[in-house]
């Protein structure tokens, strides 16, 4: 049977760990008491009692002083007001009776009461953040509602009502132009590019009655002072009241979309400068409001999770209370719980039903907006379920392991037979094929590195999901990522495996080259499918997150935007091989098995450069673009850490060509410092280490994985692959194995190392997260009351 401690922490809600009861320290104080008890029993088992005491314990069996003893009650809990009304009560207990430690049993009643205000405070703090949420999206779904309801009227008394124009399609409010007005833009939270699948924010602003006698009204637009401004937003006033519907510039189709409908606006307004009731249109269409509509949806969907966490958050601290008096119970053979848990039972947090009610509402108004009163549909949206994992996935993963490493024993005594490693291989293999291999290895390597994160994201629960934003019903379980990895490896090493054996059969490189492209092509093409089949949903993902980070910085960065930059900067040399291959493909040298034709061409020189720095160009710009939008000076003191990669890449590669004693000098100097730059930056600021004035030496104070010493090796691994560059120098190689063979091995440690630092980086963001107690997204709203101010 597992212990409740254990169902206790794997229930729980991480981010909000900190704000649960610590039955842990309540269990050890407890420990404490009854290991002082046992020594005050064997203390009085050895010594003979008193005669009046035999008679004390003797007068306490009868029934009336026991009763007498159950009204009197061993504690008594004081209930007094907090210094700030925020806080609410506070609870103090008294012990009225003597208990074998008194120290002990103090130290425990004040240990229970602290966790007991805490519970309160927090849940208090949690609920008021709640109930403000839902008020508001009620106020949205109201001003959602009417902007329907005037759009679906404005469309019936239109003039050719049977005919939908585009002009009777939107709903439109007269603004007049002022000279001085400027577009603005609100700062907005992370996470708005994912949430909900949102495609665009909305263009315009308007008044907050859109009733049919009120839309097409004068209004005039306003100037607003914000930190950054941009062409996201336009201000209505109407009837003294002002709302704007926001556009945040999140990619490169917003942003050129609202400065294309600017400068439309410019031309047609030109010739109405002096503020006429026809001057501007503001149109609210059809389109908008459904953009507006999935906003909605999403805020009510986290809301409703939010407050389901806080449901469990009630429920799992009321059991915990139960747990740790009962023992106290049995440890000291009082009377305690009966008198203390009418105290946790009548306390705000579990007394409050705001939550239940507001959960019930919200339901009521999902189901009734959002599913066409289908309650069963709500459900889909609100509870999604998730997937099982399959006993199915195990066995397959456990079958393509096999086969694999079948394959690839075979493959390595088919390539010992013919001599393809050794340093006087067959030239044509190992420049054509053999980066293949290469690239594919890398890959899966990287991938199967993954799958082993999210196992201990897992087991040391770091909500990666919650991090990275991804859908709890469609995201990728390691057994997933385990099965893409073995089954493609697989398929991988057996038609390599194939290509060999007709290769050493006689077979020309002009009759089975084509083998090799047609494999990586049916790669390409699985990935770009579009049929709903291999997990359709994240390889559509990771192909938005990889345009995402091309198109830097015109995207707005998340998470898992520079998460997956930061592991191309890893992949160099795969994509230096894919460069390779599709050269070689591309401009049809494999039918004459030419393959330097694209070391002759000055282009493709060029591009081994650019591919050479290109990733950490891509979180360079990435870095910018979060210091243009959160205005940290980190950010920038990022950006050098990757400009310094680059200047240490792009050596590199010079030196590759020239093989110069200056380029070597060059070589070593630019890496030396991008080394050390990389080492501070990954101990000190991406997994938080290396804290002077830390509990845990040379650690930070809080941490996920309980043997320190992990910390100290994983330390030390990073700093010696991260100085793997210097192979470079020594041009050391393994025995009689051909160089290409030692590249490859090297390039396998700085995945590895890779993906060691994908764990601390994101246990550094779990509880830097935690701290701030955010469990749910903060879904931007589309409406925003702006004060009628100049």
């Amino acid at each position: 049977m597992v212990k409740f401690s254990k169902q206790f922490e794997g229930q729980l809600v991480p981010e909000w760990k900190e704000a649960f009861v610590d039955y842990c320290k309540l269990k050890k104080d407890l420990k404490k008491i009854h290991l002082l008890n046992n020594l005050h029993t064997s203390s009085n088992q050895s010594n003979n009692t008193s005669f009046s005491s035999t008679i004390v314990s003797s007068l306490r069996r009868y029934a009336f002083l026991e009763h007498k003893q159950r009204e009197q009650g061993v504690i008594q809990v004081h209930r007094k007001l907090a210094p700030s009304d925020s806080k609410g009560d506070l609870y103090e207990t008294e012990l009225l009776e003597q208990f074998a430690d008194t120290d002990a049993a103090v130290e425990f009643f004040a240990c229970l009461d602290h966790q007991l205000n805490k519970v309160n405070q927090f849940f208090r703090t949690k609920e008021k953040e709640f109930l403000e949420r839902g008020d508001s999206l009620k106020n949205q779904m109201e001003i959602l509602i009417e902007l329907k309801t005037a759009l679906i009227q404005k469309r019936g008394r239109g003039p050719n009502s049977s005919q939908e124009s585009k002009e009777d399609d939107s709903v439109s409010g007269t603004i007049s132009c002022d000279e001085e007005s400027i577009r603005d833009s609100a700062e907005v939270e992370q996470g708005i590019l994912n949430s909900t699948d949102e495609a665009d924010k909305l263009e315009a602003r308007l008044s907050d009655s859109p009733r049919s006698g009120e839309v097409g009204k004068p209004c005039k637009l306003k100037k607003e002072d914000r930190k950054l401004r941009s062409f996201s937003d336009r201000t209505v006033s109407c009837r003294g009241k002002n709302l704007r519907i926001h556009i945040p510039l999140t990619n490169p189709t917003r942003t050129f979309s609202a400065i294309s409908y600017l400068l439309w606006d410019d031309l047609v307004n030109q010739s109405s400068k002096k503020c006429g009731p026809e001057g501007n249109k503001l149109h609210i269409n059809k389109k908008k409001l459904h953009h507006a509509e999935k906003m909605i949806r999403g805020a009510f969907i986290e809301l409703y999770k939010g407050l389901g966490y806080l449901k469990t958050y009630r429920n799992l601290n009321m059991l915990a209370f139960v747990k740790i008096l009962k023992k106290f119970d049995k440890v000291t053979n009082k009377q305690v719980l009966p008198i203390y848990l009418k105290v946790v039972e009548s306390s705000y947090f579990n007394s409050s039903d705001k939550v239940l009610k507001l959960a019930d509402e919200v339901e009521e108004l999902f189901v009734k907006h959002f599913a066409e009163d289908d309650k069963r549909k709500a459900m889909k949206y609100l509870k999604p379920t998730q997937r099982t994992e399959s006993h199915s996935v195990t066995f397959f993963i456990g079958l393509f392991t096999g086969c694999f490493v079948a394959l690839f024993v075979g493959y390595i005594i088919m390539a010992h037979i013919t001599g393809m490693y050794r340093p006087k291989s067959d030239a044509v293999y190992m420049e054509t094929v053999y980066p293949v291999l290469s690239m594919f290895s890398l890959l899966f390597l990287h991938l199967l590195l993954y799958g082993c994160n999210i196992v201990m994201w897992r087991k040391t629960r770091i909500n990666y999901s919650f991090i990275f934003e991804l859908s709890q019903t469609k995201e990728l379980k390691h057994s997933d990522v385990f099965l893409i990895c073995t089954t493609s490896m697989s398929a991988v090493v057996g038609i390599l495996f194939v290509h060999l054996s007709l290769v050493s059969k006689g077979y020309s490189y002009g009759q089975v080259q084509a083998i090799p492209g047609l494999l990586l092509m049916a790669f390409i093409l699985v990935l770009v499918s579009p049929f709903n089949i291999i997990y359709k949903s994240s390889r559509y993902r990771f192909l938005s997150v990889i345009r995402n980070i091309i198109l830097s910085p015109l995207y707005k960065v998340v998470m898992l935007d520079f998460f997956m930059a930061d592991q191309l900067c890893s992949q160099v040399p795969m994509l230096r091989d894919l460069e390779n291959i599709a050269c070689y493909y591309i401009t049809g040298s494999y039918k004459t098995q030419d393959y330097e034709y694209c070391m002759r061409t000055t282009y493709y020189r060029d591009l081994a450069y650019a591919v050479s720095f290109l990733p950490y160009y891509w979180r360079a710009m990435q870095c910018a673009r979060r210091w243009f939008d959160e205005g940290h000076t980190s950010h920038l003191v990022n950006l050098g850490k990757y400009v310094s990669a680059m200047l240490a890449a792009g050596a590199k590669v010079a030196y590759e060509k020239e093989k110069s004693a200056g380029w070597l000098c060059l070589v070593v100097v630019m890496s030396s410092a991008a080394t050390l730059y990389q080492l501070y930056w990954d101990f000190v600021k991406d997994w938080g280490l290396l804290q002077l004035n830390s509990k845990n030496p040379w650690l930070r104070d809080e941490l996920m994985l309980r043997r320190k010493f992990i910390y100290y090796i994983s330390m030390g691994l990073n700093l010696v692959l991260r100085l793997a560059w210097l192979q470079t120098v020594f041009h050391y190689n393994f025995g009689k194995v051909d160089y290409r063979v030692t590249m490859l091995f090297l390039a396998a440690l700085e995945v590895v190392r890779r993906g060691q630092w994908n764990f601390y980086r994101l246990e550094n963001e779990h509880l830097n997260n935690a701290g701030k107690f955010r469990a749910v997204k903060i879904v931007p709203l589309p409406f925003h009351e702006v004060d009628d101010q100049n």
